[in-house]
């Protein structure tokens, strides 16, 4: 965890449980000087709880100069650490003590790095007349100090990665590379699965993924309930725990523990530590830390560490799983409300609805074709704001009222979608949302018709047959029909537009998600589909429309529909 990113509660635990026996205060301070978390010590020393000293500024709070008189921010030698990015220490200083006291402390201090740059720093401390704790240049001497910012570090960047994924194998992935060789010579990955079943899903070592050790990876037994086996105690909710040479030499008392103990062998593990993946919900899987040279046993400050970066792990393992279940869930609720293409005689539609790259994976986007009473076929596409299951849900509640409106009466578009707007502001929590509602027919004795209007979307795209020639008709946007965004008002005098579709030509109805991505220019995207749709028109209509997804744009984060309809050649 970068200090400050996160709950204090994480920090403090981490620091109490790796620190806990130090004889020197420890402070966690973050880039601003505030005090993030400190050990059972420095409680002692001062006189303060954790819960007191937390997110107080640490200079206004504990740091005095000589017989306890007041340091000028700008000359704060410990506030400097963050800044210069080097360590620093003082023999003349005093805390001030929750009593009021000045007490004559020896300090130390040493920033935290994250992504090459200070995000903080730890400060060890003692008390002058009482306490032997190394501290002082002598600290930075025997790495208490290295070992404390270098730990935190670590953690700051492990959060760091498995907060920027939501898929599993991902997450397993990064945090590999992470411990070692950091913590450890080999590290293995066990996943519980959603039936219950155990399955090692990465072996890594000093060079990544060991291609001799693949046999180790895949489905393992299940944990038997009364094995003495660390791997099984730990996947059953046992705390971490560590191996050394003699624990790792017991003839093992069930299957997994006889994997367990073949795979210590074959890596030549001289110790071994086990820590559960573990979420407020339940554990999620176990990491196997493996050493193997000789006097590098885990101690207790590294097992609490390791179980700390197992925590926050499982969590991100947990939240991906949560992810993939509601995904999954939504992905299939989306499908079930898009319905099925009318199909008349001659008239050729297609459609496509693609997910968003990333969030929730649905939205608000819709697309729609109907029939109507009078003869005519009803062509929508739309968006209802937002970009997550409600705007699924609502996406459906709107399609379903402009349904029963556009049937109910024999309206031109644009009254249908007056109404809508009418009906939406009344009868819906839906805040806004842009549509096309188009008709079309076939006139007697003549062309096909178009008739539409347009609620603050994206206009139509209508696309010349194949084959014709330039200097009688060009793909082009047809830009009448615009009227005001749903949800912003109503719009007293909403247009229509009105066109005759050509025999052959193919109508294009897509939402943003296809032209425009953050940062980019919503023309330049317009006229990237232009180009793209054109050369794309000689091609049957489903795979046209395949063709057309190609053109979403990088960095896209919203989902994209569409609806094509092909004319009738002569």
């Amino acid at each position: 965890m970068v200090p400050g990113d996160g709950s204090w509660e994480d920090e403090q635990r981490l620091l109490a449980a790796a620190f806990g026996g130090l004889a020197a205060g420890v402070l966690l301070i973050d880039a601003d000087g505030r005090i993030l978390a400190v050990n059972p010590r420095a409680e002692e020393l001062l006189g303060r709880g954790a819960a007191a000293m937390t997110g107080a500024d640490a200079h206004e709070l504990l740091h005095r100069g000589p017989e306890g008189a007041a340091v000028p921010r700008a000359r704060c030698s410990l506030l400097a650490v963050v800044e210069t990015g080097r360590p620093a220490w003082g023999a003349s200083d005093a805390f001030l003590t929750g009593d009021g006291r000045a007490l004559p402390v020896r300090w130390s201090a040493a920033p935290v790095v994250a992504g090459g740059r200070p995000v903080g720093m730890a400060v060890l401390f003692a008390d002058v007349a009482g306490s032997s704790a190394p501290v002082g240049p002598e600290a930075v001497q025997v790495g208490l100090l290295k070992d404390l910012t270098e730990r935190l570090t670590l953690v700051g960047a492990i959060t760091e990665v498995l907060s920027e994924t939501l898929d599993v194998e991902e997450a397993v992935d990064r945090l590999g590379p992470l411990l070692v060789p950091e913590l450890a010579d080999w590290v293995a990955v066990d996943l519980r699965t959603p039936d219950g079943e155990v399955r090692r899903v990465a072996v890594l070592g000093p060079s990544g993924r060991d291609s001799a050790l693949e046999a180790w990876r895949g489905p393992l037994p299940p944990p038997t309930a009364l094995s003495r086996s660390a791997l099984v105690r730990v996947l059953q909710g046992a705390e971490p725990l560590v191996l050394g040479t003699r624990e790792m030499a017991e003839p093992p008392d069930a299957p997994l523990a006889a994997v367990q103990a073949g795979f210590l062998r074959a890596l030549g593990a001289t110790s071994a530590a086990v820590v559960p993946l573990s979420s407020a919900r339940e554990v999620t899987g176990a990491i196997t830390a493996v050493r193997t040279g000789a006097g590098r046993p885990f101690a207790e400050g590294e097992l609490a560490l390791l179980a700390d970066i197992g925590h926050r792990a499982g969590v991100a393992i947990d939240n991906a799983r949560l992810f993939g279940e509601q995904r999954d869930i939504a992905t299939a609720m989306q499908h079930h409300l898009l319905t099925e293409l009318p199909r008349g005689p001659g008239m050729q539609l297609a459609a496509r609805y693609q997910p968003a790259p990333a969030g929730s994976r649905v939205g608000g986007d819709w697309y729609d074709a109907f029939p109507l009473s009078r003869g005519a076929t009803a062509l929508v596409i739309g968006d209802v704001i937002g970009h997550d299951l409600q705007a699924a849900a609502r996406m459906a509640q709107l399609r379903n009222i402009l349904r029963t409106l556009a049937w109910d009466r024999h309206e031109e578009p644009a009254a249908v979608v007056t109404r809508l707007d009418d009906a939406m502001t009344s009868l819906t929590d839906i805040p806004m949302a842009t549509m096309v509602l188009a008709y079309t027919e076939k006139r007697p004795n003549g062309p096909w018709r178009l008739r539409w209007t347009s609620a603050g979307h994206p206009p139509p795209l209508l696309l010349p047959a194949a084959g014709t020639p330039s200097h009688s008709g060009a793909a082009r946007y047809l830009e009448a029909g615009q009227g005001l965004i749903l949800g912003a008002g109503g719009d007293p005098e909403r247009p229509n537009g009105t066109e005759d579709l050509p025999a052959g030509s193919t109508l294009l109805l897509f939402t943003d998600g296809l032209v425009e991505a953050p940062g980019t220019d919503l023309d330049a995207g317009l006229e990237r589909l232009r180009r793209h749709a054109a050369s794309m028109a000689a091609h049957p209509l489903e795979e046209f429309c395949d063709q057309i997804l190609r053109v979403v744009p990088p960095g896209s984060t919203d989902d994209t529909a569409l609806l094509a309809l092909r004319v009738p050649p002569n």
